[in-house]
């Protein structure tokens, strides 16, 4: 196939339900992480080091990527790992961070937008500014984290950008609500992305894991199905990846199935599914 058909095949087959239209060619073997100091974002870190990729590890507890640069830096000798303390909430400096990612580097070839955040309780019970502060990070800090690739993208005319939601970003489940309203609020950001970069060179990939055994998700106990580890998670994460996926449940069975039924649940059974 020419290099004219390639991309055309490409846009047809992501017109497909459940086909993955396939990854151009990254501009650079380089990765931008945010939250990477703990969970699916620390594992994420060694799964990019694995597959061959030069990382900028960005966490707001820098004592924590430093060691984690150490032991990646000693397990990895050939490539390159380099960190900065980061907040994701505070926008202009998720911009600085990204710019100055690109300078040592040479230029990303993928920013993947991971920081997240939690809060477990009801509406209506005095925790707002906890829920707001879910948000902040969830979705805002994704947005500003996904604006500043999209600008060094279109520079580099390609690369690839990943946002980390969740299978329940599909329904609002009690108890979860700001959680819920905020990665759905990141899988529409990334769905409007996707229409304005389709035919650009850049790849917009939706992530929605299941559970996966973090420390956002720890306090829930037994009450995870289907549950799995985090290097398992990493791993299944950077295979869809790496495929070009458009939207990837993780693992994909069950939990494609799973956002499915959710999406389309009655309030009387949904009120029935906890977080």
């Amino acid at each position: 196939m020419n290099g004219t058909a390639l991309p055309t095949a490409r846009r047809l087959l992501g017109k497909l339900p459940f086909v993955d239209p396939g990854r151009p060619p990254l501009p650079a073997r380089t990765a931008f992480l945010t939250g990477a100091s703990s969970g699916i974002g620390k594992a994420l870190a060694a799964e990019l080091c694995l597959r061959g990729y030069d990382v900028h590890l960005t966490a707001r507890r820098i004592e924590v990527l430093e060691e984690l640069r150490a032991r990646l830096t000693a397990a990895f000798p050939q490539r390159s790992v380099t960190v900065a303390a980061l907040d994701v909430t505070e926008h202009e400096a998720v911009a600085r961070a990204v710019d100055d990612a690109a300078r040592q580097f040479g230029g990303l070839g993928m920013v993947i937008a991971n920081a997240g955040a939690d809060d477990w309780g009801n509406i209506g019970e005095g925790r707002f500014e906890a829920h707001r502060a879910v948000v902040d990070v969830n979705l805002l800090g994704a947005m500003a984290t996904i604006d500043a690739a999209v600008a060094h993208f279109r520079s580099k005319g390609g690369g690839q950008v990943v946002g980390l939601t969740s299978v329940v970003a599909a329904a609002g489940l009690p108890g979860a609500a700001p959680y819920c309203a905020s990665k759905a609020g990141l899988t529409t950001y990334l769905q409007s992305l996707r229409g304005e970069l389709w035919t650009s060179g850049i790849t917009v990939t939706t992530v929605a894991p299941g559970y996966i055994d973090t420390p956002i998700n720890e306090s829930l106990g037994d009450k995870r199905p289907f549950l799995i580890d985090t290097l398992t998670g990493a791993r299944k994460i950077m295979d869809r990846i790496e495929a070009g996926a458009v939207h990837a449940t993780v693992p994909r069975v069950p939990w494609a199935v799973v956002e499915y039924l959710l999406a389309r649940l009655p309030t009387r059974l949904l009120r029935k599914v906890k977080a």
